[in-house]
This record gives C-alpha cells, sequence and structure tokens, in this order.
C-alpha cells in the first residue's frame, strides 16, 4: 500500500513517482513521457485528468515536483539499504565478502566453510564497485537503442504531420481537377441543350408558318364550298344569273396543290443523343492529359520542387519533408511512381536548355539486408553525353548536339535501356543489362531549369 506521500508524488497515468514531470497550464503533473504517450493518437492535445485543451505541446518542466521526487526516492533508497540484510543468515556475521565463484555475498566463516573451498573471495565495496562499472557498460547498448528508437519515433511523428498535410493538398488538387471537369461537362450540357433549342425555335416557327398557310387556303376553301352552295340552293333564275361567276371562283380554287406533309419536320433526337457520352469524351480530350511517367514525391530530394500535376521537377530551395525509406538523398533526384518488370515501355523527357540533368532507370535490391542500388543513366553537364552504369566506369559519349528532347526506352525482356532524340530520331545511347529488378524511370535535376515528362497523344494511348 503506497502512504500519503507516495499519492502526492505519483503521475495519475502510470501511478509511480514523478520522473522528469512536466506540468500543464491546468496545474496537473505527469512524466514528461506519460504525457506524450497519453497524446501520441489523440487530435487534440487535453489533460488526462480535467480534459482541459492544452495550448503548449511541449509543456514546461516541474522542477520542484522533480527535486520532491527525487529527495523522497533518496530517503527511501536509504532506509531499505538500512533495512536490508547486512548479516550472513547462516552464521550471522556481517557480509563483509563477495564470492566470485557463487557471485553471492559471504561472511569470514563462509569464507572457510566447506561450501566454499578454493573461491575466489572480493571485498564487499571492491566487488560491488566492479560490478556496477559492469551493469553500466551493460547499459550502454540499451541506451544507444533507446536514442535510436526515440529518433525514429520523432521522424515517425514528422512522418505522421506529412500525411495529414499530404492528404489536404492531395484532396484540394483532386476537388480543383473535379471542378474543372464538372465545369466542362456543365459547358457541354449548356451547348447541347441550346443546340435543342435552337432547332425545336426553327422548326416550331416552320410549323407556325405552315398551319397559317393552311389556315388560310381552309378558310378560302370553305367561304368557296359554302357560297356556292348557297347559290345552289337559290331560285332558278338567280341561280343562272350568278352561276359563270360560281365556275369562276371554284375553278381558281380547284388548281390549288394537294396540300404535303412538312418534310423533316421533327426534332432529329438521334443526332442529339446518338453517341451522346461518346462525343462528350472525344471533346473533352482537348482538356485532358496522359503523360506515361508520373514523378513520385515520395521518393523525391529534400533540394527538389515537382510540378502539381507529377510531371515536371526542378531544384530549389529544401523542403521540409518527412525521412523515409524511399526517398533519395545521394543526389537531388526523383523516381517514378510506377517500376517495370516486363514488356516494353518509353517516354520523353523535355530537357530544354538545362545545363545539367540526368536521366535513365533505378533500382533496389529486393534483398533487404541488401542495400545495393543499381542505376543506368545518360549524363549531359558542360555540353558533354556521359554514359553511367553502377557495374562499370562511365563512358564520354561522341555527340556534342544539344538535344531539347530525350526519349529513353526500356525493353525489359531483352535487357534494353535506349536514349534518343526523338524529333530527329538520333540515336545516342544504348546500355545492355541483364534486368532482374523493377526499375523506375529516373530523373536528375541540379539546376532551377525543369526536367519535363512530355505528354502523349491520346489516340497513341487508346
Amino acid at each position: 500500500m503506497t502512504t500519503q506521500s507516495e499519492d502526492h508524488l505519483s503521475c495519475p497515468v502510470c501511478h509511480d513517482i514523478f520522473e522528469d514531470p512536466v506540468i500543464l497550464s491546468c496545474s496537473h503533473s505527469f512524466c514528461k513521457a506519460c504525457l506524450q504517450r497519453w497524446w501520441l493518437d489523440k487530435p487534440i492535445k487535453q489533460c488526462p485528468v480535467c480534459k482541459t485543451i492544452s495550448l503548449q505541446s511541449n509543456p514546461p518542466r516541474n522542477l520542484a515536483l522533480k527535486n520532491l521526487c527525487e529527495a523522497y526516492l533518496q530517503n527511501t533508497d536509504q532506509r531499505a539499504s538500512r533495512g536490508s540484510q547486512t548479516l550472513c543468515t547462516v552464521h550471522s556475521e556481517n557480509l563483509r565478502l563477495f564470492c566470485l565463484d557463487h557471485q553471492e555475498p559471504a561472511c569470514v566463516v563462509c569464507r572457510d566453510s566447506a561450501v566454499h573451498v578454493n573461491h575466489r573471495f572480493s571485498p564487499i565495496n571492491e566487488a560491488a564497485h566492479t560490478h556496477k562499472q559492469e551493469l553500466q557498460e551493460c547499459l550502454k547498448p540499451l541506451k544507444e537503442k533507446l536514442k535510436l528508437y526515440e529518433e525514429v519515433k520523432g521522424k515517425c511523428v514528422q512522418t505522421a504531420e506529412h500525411i495529414s498535410v499530404q492528404t489536404q493538398e492531395t484532396e484540394k488538387q483532386i476537388k480543383q481537377q473535379f471542378t474543372r471537369l464538372r465545369q466542362f461537362l456543365q459547358n457541354e450540357e449548356d451547348a447541347r441543350i441550346a443546340a435543342l433549342k435552337d432547332e425545336e425555335k426553327q422548326k416550331s416557327q416552320k410549323m407556325k408558318v405552315k398551319i397559317e398557310t393552311l389556315s388560310r387556303k381552309i378558310a378560302d376553301l370553305s367561304g368557296t364550298i359554302r357560297a356556292t352552295e348557297r347559290e345552289v340552293r337559290a331560285e332558278d333564275i338567280s341561280f343562272l344569273h350568278n352561276y359563270k361567276a360560281a365556275v369562276k371562283r371554284v375553278q381558281q380554287l380547284s388548281v390549288l396543290d394537294v396540300p404535303q406533309l412538312v418534310s423533316g419536320a421533327l426534332i432529329d433526337v438521334a443526332e442529339h443523343l446518338g453517341n451522346l457520352s461518346f462525343n462528350i469524351w472525344s471533346n473533352m480530350k482537348d482538356i485532358i492529359s496522359y503523360t506515361p511517367v508520373i514523378l513520385d514525391p515520395n521518393t523525391a530530394h529534400p533540394d527538389l520542387i515537382l510540378s502539381e500535376n507529377l510531371t515536371s521537377v526542378r531544384r530549389a530551395r529544401k523542403q521540409k519533408v518527412p525521412e523515409n525509406p524511399e526517398r533519395i538523398y545521394l543526389y537531388p533526384s526523383v523516381l517514378g511512381s510506377e517500376g517495370f518488370n516486363s514488356d516494353i515501355h518509353s517516354w520523353d523527357a523535355e530537357v530544354g536548355d538545362s545545363p545539367v540533368w540526368a536521366l535513365g532507370v533505378f533500382s533496389r535490391s529486393a534483398n533487404s539486408e541488401d542495400k545495393k542500388c543499381n542505376l543506368l543513366k545518360l549524363v549531359f553537364c558542360d555540353g558533354e553525353y556521359t554514359a553511367n552504369s553502377s557495374d562499370g566506369p562511365p563512358t564520354v559519349l561522341s555527340i556534342r548536339k544539344r538535344f531539347q528532347r530525350i526519349r529513353v526506352h526500356l525493353d525489359w525482356a531483352k535487357g534494353k535501356l535506349s536514349f534518343s532524340d526523338p524529333d530527329t530520331d538520333t540515336h545516342i545511347h544504348t546500355f545492355r543489362h541483364t534486368f532482374t529488378e523493377t526499375q523506375f524511370p529516373y530523373f536528375n535535376s541540379v539546376n532551377p531549369h525543369p526536367l519535363k515528362i512530355s505528354q502523349r497523344p491520346l489516340h497513341v494511348v487508346m
């Protein structure tokens, strides 16, 4: 059972005596490590006791409480030391010796007993000093491991924070893309409905004119018929007086054309609905693009900046990014997001006027114990092209022409990696290599000039 003093000096989280205590603004104190563990998976940093939100992620140390705890522990240790067994349980003599063979305290009588015949002894204080030093040495690897764990934890905390930032930025760009697509679809809908309404207006006007014309002719015919029928019902003398005029009126209307229905009067529904989604998609090709290689920001050197659509890279100021196993630190480089371990693949990189760049493929060993990386690359520096391989010395190429674009062609099965100028179909260099690992497109940019992956026409992709 703990004493009242222990209760006052105990952490509310671990219920043990405070170790490196810190104090929150609400006046509650905790072990620093206990508080950090309590906050680890919680989005809001609250006091574990009263749930008050802490405005400090790194609260100050409670030095007064720390001193009280140390004094209490020291007094406890002294009492325990005084109360510990100092007499031999067999001979009731003071334990002044330490048997090196049995690794236990002994008295002078124990030394001469049969149990300790030919054993080695050391004074109790010397043995304690020696064993304390040995135990301190044993603690060194643990302390190093503790330090390593704390470093990795710190990096994991940075990674967790970066995950949140990545999610927000990615969500923002996704929404922008869909806003753009929705606006395109809305414009397409408006244009097609407007075309439908225009056709309705034209054809409705045409039918209105046709109906009005037919109405006038119907009125003329009806009037003539009624007038003629009245003449027929008249007295003979009256009828004969008006006969010629009546015949003339009938003959004039008899030559009217036979009325016809209007051809093409209805809405051309097939024109508006036929292959509607395909036609919209065809128009959409003007606002969408396809890039055969997408850069992976999780592999980018901290000195590199990628474009929002992940198709361009340039060197700039150092970025604040977490340390992760996929990231490249040796060179200012970045990899493609998709690796290739079969088939044929190609992509064009726009190098422009960049004075220094490198392109190629990169692979890591699948063996977790083997940290070796393989890199095949074409390097341009100071007007000179060099073919570099991890397996051998660089080869200086005789080509001196400045190319604006470079095509990288990977035939994984045949073990060929070729570089050429797609604009002039000029071959630059071909590596021959037996590929066994997944190959990732590699881009190196050591200056502000961007390297950009060319978009591919959609008809080539289909």
